[in-house]
């Protein structure tokens, strides 16, 4: 599985998703939001990579939302700020 982060704007980002079926979803990640649980040390993309690579763990590409907003994940996953706030 392999996945591609392209900027579409300041806050927007098209991620691709390639497995057995390929996938694209559109994100959101806000300066506040980056802040609060990365206090700026990772970029954008890096985040974005990472949280996609994080839901693949827990569920198949074609289960992602086609669009959403980066906080929406930990609705669904509570371990997620927890996990992320760790990443360098």
């Amino acid at each position: 599985v392999s996945v591609e982060v392209q900027t579409i704007g300041d806050d927007d980002f098209l991620v691709k998703v390639d497995a057995a079926t390929s996938t694209e979803h559109r994100v959101t990640l806000t300066d506040v939001y980056r802040n609060k649980i990365w206090n700026n040390r990772l970029s954008k993309e890096e985040i974005i990579r990472r949280s996609f690579a994080f839901l693949l763990e827990r569920e198949s590409n074609v289960s992602i939302l086609r669009s959403f907003d980066l906080p929406v994940i930990q609705r669904y996953f509570s371990e997620y700020e927890s996990t992320a706030a760790r990443w360098e």
